[in-house]
């Protein structure tokens, strides 16, 4: 049996139910830590301070952004907070005049809906142009084939939740950069489980968030900007905290920041960051290397005690840190395992296993006893 990279108190860190959690491409486990981190953060500045808490509060977002930026390699600077990644991409979109009207726009069927109803919505009369469901999405020349000179704009997830497949984003990213094309990666379901350097990725918008294999609750999402595209963008959907100095107060003066964070808006949430930013900061100590390994090491025991079930990609640079499990009867087979104590969701193509650092070899192998069982 292979050894595992992890150790019981990496697990101990967790707040884990009865049940094994196997979703964390849906909600990763909060910390043991995350409460008193998040009481520290948001809380303290409250109670020790008799002046109002924004100084305070304000250090606890910078502290997000420099998270992100030991995360993915890359200037903090670079990251501008944000409420969701449909509206960061809403925001996006209206800031750049090449989409103001009549884009061009490619990305897949299998995307989130919720960014196809954002390009929809915020883009009025924009061509959409979608890779069909049923072609090879991990294949590069699917993507350049497709990359024609008249696209404006080509969308990737980095990870496809419904399939567990992984795009070819690098090489994606320089063929969009040789014909000219703007680039915008959805990272949502690989924060955390895959690595990825930003500055190296070459895109010119990345979108994420906190609350799947992160582990830092809802409400934390974010928006990177490459350097190079900043002087392009004017965004529409703009606040105080867009202002090159919010505390100017001088409402005949707007001038807009000079970095990420022109794309802020109004007064920012600030309890999501809290949270947030102490967990990034642990999974980054622990390495996103090493997690990815271990979540291939229990992905590769799914494989070998279930051949044939699984829908998702075999090859290692095709997987995601999720497996599709196609089963017979998936709801029935869905309802044998929530009996068994196993939290594990049904999608389109089967049912979705995306084991974290704090799952074991012992719930894997479990779990393939009860569906060798049930099937």
């Amino acid at each position: 049996m292979m050894a595992e990279f992890l150790d019981d108190n990496c697990r101990d860190a967790f707040i884990l139910p009865d049940e094994t959690y196997l979703q964390s491409h849906s909600v990763g486990r909060p910390l043991k830590t995350a409460q008193q981190a998040f009481e520290q953060a948001f809380w303290a500045p409250w109670q020790t301070s008799g002046k109002e808490p924004w100084g305070e509060w304000l250090t606890v977002i910078e502290a997000f952004r420099q998270a992100l930026g030991k995360l993915y390699g890359t200037d903090a600077d670079n990251f501008c907070p944000q409420v969701n990644l449909s509206s960061a991409l809403t925001k996006v979109l209206m800031s750049h005049p090449r989409l103001s009207r009549g884009a061009v726009v490619l990305m897949s069927e299998q995307d989130f809906p919720s960014m196809g109803f954002a390009m929809q919505q915020a883009l009025g009369d924009v061509d959409i142009r979608f890779i069909a469901a049923g072609l090879d999405i991990t294949d590069p020349q699917v993507w350049a084939e497709r990359l024609t000179p008249e696209v404006d704009l080509v969308f990737v997830s980095h990870v496809y939740s419904n399939t567990g497949e992984c795009a070819p984003v690098l090489d994606v990213a320089q063929v969009a950069k040789e014909r000219g094309i703007i680039m915008l990666v959805d990272v949502a379901q690989s924060a955390g489980i895959l690595p990825l350097e930003l500055d190296k990725l070459g895109a010119d918008f990345v979108l994420g968030s906190c609350v799947k294999w992160l582990c830092g609750g809802p409400g934390a999402a974010w928006l990177w900007v490459n350097p190079a595209r900043l002087d392009e963008c004017q965004p529409k959907d703009v606040g105080w905290f867009s202002h090159e100095n919010p505390f100017e107060f001088d409402i005949h003066q707007f001038r807009y920041h000079p970095g990420a964070l022109r794309f802020w808006g109004g007064t920012p949430s600030v309890a999501p960051y809290a949270m947030a930013a102490h967990s990034i900061s642990y999974l980054t100590q622990l390495g996103v290397d090493n997690i990815r390994h271990h979540n291939q090491q229990l992905l590769d025991l799914l494989h070998q005690g279930l051949p044939g079930m699984l829908v998702s990609p075999v090859a290692p640079d095709k997987r995601s840190g999720t497996a599709i499990i196609n089963g017979r009867d998936n709801q029935a087979l869905l309802l044998t395992l929530n009996s068994a104590g196993f939290s594990v969701d049904c999608r389109r193509y089967g049912l979705r296993i995306s084991p974290h650092i704090y799952n074991t070899q012992a719930d894997i192998l479990r779990l393939i006893a009860v569906i060798q069982e049930a099937e």
